[in-house]
């Protein structure tokens, strides 16, 4: 085949830029630094879970909010029942709503204040229902919605501020949904006390204490003292702390004490002189966030627009408390609903596992294909290396972000990438027997194996393409990576391949195409009756499901904290950690369990359940007060929301996995060939998940990745029988269906070997040096990749004829 020249010059301009974009890659910052533009920018970026951070996914707190709107429309109301000259305290609330006296004009003013700065069609504000002399005042759901988004989005700029008043660099702050706020920190290296900054609403007020009479007041709460204790406070803001311009921490010069100064605006500095001169005597609280810091009782009027806080405060709070006043307080309460904070040690060690793992799994699968394939295959390999070039060069070029699990597509790409060279090669072999000449044997080779490429490679992208629009965060880097990896190899294995290929047969001028592997000859098809003993694999296949199917009854999948909430925590010491003392120091802690691994001063903790913030803070306190030098190299927080949301997302994305490979096979095949195809990969995931649950092996957002995977690789097999029996069937009219499938079988026998082959030499090496997290993904893969390979020729074949018999006449089925 003679490409026009232009074309050719296109392929070497694309390639040689791809390879020189890769490059900075695999330099040193400083080596990137004195590049030109765009090399200098053009290396792939790490993930947090490589060079450390801390990722924090915010929500709007619901409970929290649904309060503070009720607090507010019980101000609004008291508000325009003084302004109608009525009595502000026969306002009631109770719960999320509030009562007060019906008359036209409360009335009026209110259904005004319900619908202001709203369309017609808007929900109000809160809802007005009037019941005989008594309005109730409650917010609608839709209301609240409304504030939530309205609140996070506002929040971004003062989360913002806060975290740069403390020294991240290159923080990303972005809006997930209508009301949650995503925050990635690279290179944090304290992340309890921006845990702490974030966290903390900063709702500042100033109130006027009440006396404490013993019984409930109307218009008075009983608060919380940061020391201890309780006290009345009126619910009426006196001043709000919107007035604050500045606050310093400093050190009291007559105590010696650290404490924050603050300074009023105009407007605020007048009304603080004012009430400060009408309430000499008694003592006025300061309100952050429903607690109070201090209460002083007034000695004299303040005119001067300042005021200190003081109390029994060290200087790191003193400190955080002046970043939060000076930041602005947060529109509406946030909780951490899930955290993945990574320490930097543990990213390079990560940065090490994946590179050792790679490398390992690129040696085996070039030996592979050395062996298989001879000199054929040392150059695929080397086209190979290509494809991880071009791989680097397009995340690059696209901005994407490189994770643990991406470096796991990477190597996993390895040795799915070379199925088409496997395919390729089968297919020239065959050609070859037959008698073609060189040339020929490489255009029908190619010509015959573009089909069978093009549908496994779809199935495996639709599985991607599942994962990226259900998964977040590293689970979409993985699909990114593993979607551009395959693009890739389609280009390479299918063009460049091919241009190189013929390229050497018009130089060399051979006339028969050997493609022989490195030891031996090339293998004759077998003449294995897979049918002859199909009722036995259906058989056997179905117990195994069955057996599978009990293993998820007892013992059951062992689930992680992505599903079921919870904390888990990688603790490391200088020294070896007193165990027994760690486990006394959490065993207030519900279901908390410690466990060595790697050595003797590395620990994992685990606390399955509900958790939140405050519960990682609490056991950090409680773990550093055993072990004061306490390295946390790692910590995962998933709070029960977000964990209820993992579990529907991965069961949603396996349901739509499979959905979308069955409407596909429907459409490339025929109904029978789309039923049997989905009847496998049914078998399929039932046993490999009966073997993660009978190893014990934990079920978390890696295993839904790797199932996923697995069944765009399972139905890849599938794919590649069915289409060689369709093949056949087109061909071969005298034959019956089950001698086709047989024939089938047996001609594709050596290509579902060979690319099981090359894909666990890239997975065992993952599993065995990867790390953790790689190794959770790597070992559902291996024990899936070799089910769904015994699947594809022991089973798939006999159910694929089972099928035939009830849509064809048995005579053109059987033998």
């Amino acid at each position: 085949m003679r490409r026009p020249l232009w074309v050719l010059v296109t392929y070497a301009i694309l390639l040689l830029a791809g390879i020189a974009l890769s490059v900075p890659n695999f330099l040193s910052a400083p080596m990137r630094a004195q590049l030109p533009a765009p090399f200098s920018t053009s290396a792939v970026s790490l993930g947090l879970d490589l060079q450390g951070g801390a990722h924090l996914l915010l929500a709007v707190d619901p409970l929290t909010l649904a309060d503070h709107a009720a607090r507010n429309l019980t101000e609004t109301a008291r508000t325009v029942v003084t302004d109608q000259g009525g009595d502000p305290r026969s306002v009631r609330r109770t719960g999320d709503v509030i009562t007060l006296a019906a008359t036209d004009q409360v009335s009026t003013s209110l259904q005004a204040r319900a619908t202001d700065g709203l369309g017609a069609t808007d929900t109000p504000h809160f809802t007005i229902d009037q019941d005989g002399d008594v309005l109730r005042l409650s917010v609608p759901e839709a209301a609240l919605e409304r504030i939530a988004a309205d609140a996070a989005a506002r929040s971004i700029e003062v989360i913002r501020h806060r975290i740069d008043q403390v020294g991240v660099s290159e923080p990303q702050i972005s809006r997930v949904g209508r009301d949650r706020i995503l925050v990635q920190l690279p290179g944090l290296e304290n992340p309890a006390q921006l845990r702490a900054l974030i966290g903390t609403t900063a709702q500042m007020s100033f109130h006027l204490v009440a006396p404490d009479t013993g019984t409930a007041q109307p218009g008075v709460t009983m608060m919380p003292m940061r020391d201890g204790g309780q006290i009345a406070v009126q619910d009426r803001v006196a001043l709000a702390g919107d007035h604050l311009t500045s606050a310093t921490a400093e050190i009291d010069r007559q105590t010696g004490q650290p404490v924050v100064s603050f300074r009023f605006d105009t407007t605020g500095a007048l009304e603080f002189g004012r009430i400060t001169a009408d309430n000499v005597g008694r003592p006025f609280a300061i309100v952050l966030d429903g607690q109070v810091l201090t209460a002083p009782v007034i000695q004299q009027p303040i005119m001067g627009g300042s005021g200190q806080i003081s109390g029994n405060f060290t200087l790191e709070e003193t400190q955080n408390l002046a970043v939060l006043l000076n930041s602005g307080s947060l529109p509406a309460s946030l909780e951490i609903i899930e955290e993945r904070t990574v320490g930097a040690s543990l990213g390079a060690d990560s940065i090490r596992a994946g590179l050792v793992a790679g490398l390992a799994g690129l040696g085996l699968v070039v030996a592979v294909m050395i062996g298989l394939y001879g000199v054929w295959g040392l150059l695929a390999s080397a086209i190979l290396g290509l494809n991880v070039a071009l791989t680097l060069a397009a995340l690059g070029l696209i901005g994407a972000t490189l994770t643990l699990p991406g470096i796991a597509g990477i190597i996993l790409c390895l040795g799915i990438a070379v199925d088409a060279n496997v395919l390729i090669f089968s297919r020239i072999r065959e050609e070859t027997a037959k008698g073609a000449t060189a040339l020929k044997a490489l255009a029908q080779g190619y010509d015959r194996a573009w089909g069978t490429i093009l549908d496994a490679n779809i199935t495996t992208l639709l599985a991607m393409g599942l994962l990226f629009l259900l998964g977040a965060g590293a689970i979409r880097g993985f699909a990114v990576t593993m979607t551009l990896g395959i693009l890739i190899s389609m280009f390479t294995a299918i063009t460049l391949m091919r241009i190189v290929m013929e390229w050497h047969l018009h130089r060399t001028r051979v006339k028969r195409l050997e493609i022989l592997p490195l030891f031996g000859g090339v293998p004759a098809p077998r003449a294995f009756s897979f049918l002859r003993h199909g009722r036995w694999a259906l058989a056997g296949s179905a117990l195994l499901s069955t057996l599978a199917l009990a293993a998820l009854i007892w013992p059951g999948p062992h689930w992680g904290i992505d599903f079921t909430g919870g904390v888990q925590m990688t603790l490391s010491a200088s020294q070896p950690l007193p165990l027994a003392d760690l486990r006394a120091a959490v065993a207030g802690f519900g279901d908390a369990t410690l466990q060595t691994f790697g050595g003797p001063s590395e620990v994992l903790l685990r606390l399955q359940g509900d958790a939140s913030q405050a519960t990682v803070t609490a056991l950090e306190s409680a773990l550093r007060a055993v072990v004061p030098d306490l390295v946390f190299e790692q910590i995962d927080l998933v709070g029960p929301t977000i964990g209820a949301e993992l579990a529907w997302t991965g069961a949603l994305a396996l349901s739509a996995a499979v959905l979308a490979m069955l409407v596909y096979i429907w459409l490339r095949f025929e109904w029978h060939f789309a039923a049997s195809s989905i009847v496998v990969l049914a078998l399929d995931v039932t046993k490999t998940f009966g073997i993660i649950a009978a190893f014990g092996w934990e079920v978390n957002l890696t295993t839904i990745v790797a199932l996923l995977t697995l069944i765009g690789y399972s139905v890849n097999d599938k794919v590649v029988v069915f289409d060689r029996v369709r093949e056949n069937l087109s061909r071969v009219q005298t034959s019956g269906f089950a001698a086709v499938a047989d024939r089938s079988l047996n001609q594709v026998l050596a290509r579902c070997l060979f690319t099981s082959g090359t894909t666990l030499a890239a997975l065992i090496p993952m599993a065995i040096w990867g790390g953790p997290t790689v190794a959770g993904f790597a070992l559902p893969m291996i024990a899936g990749v070799v089910i769904a390979t015994a699947s594809s020729i022991f089973v798939a074949g006999p159910l694929l004829v089972w099928m035939a018999c009830r849509v064809q006449a048995p005579s053109t089925v059987t033998q």
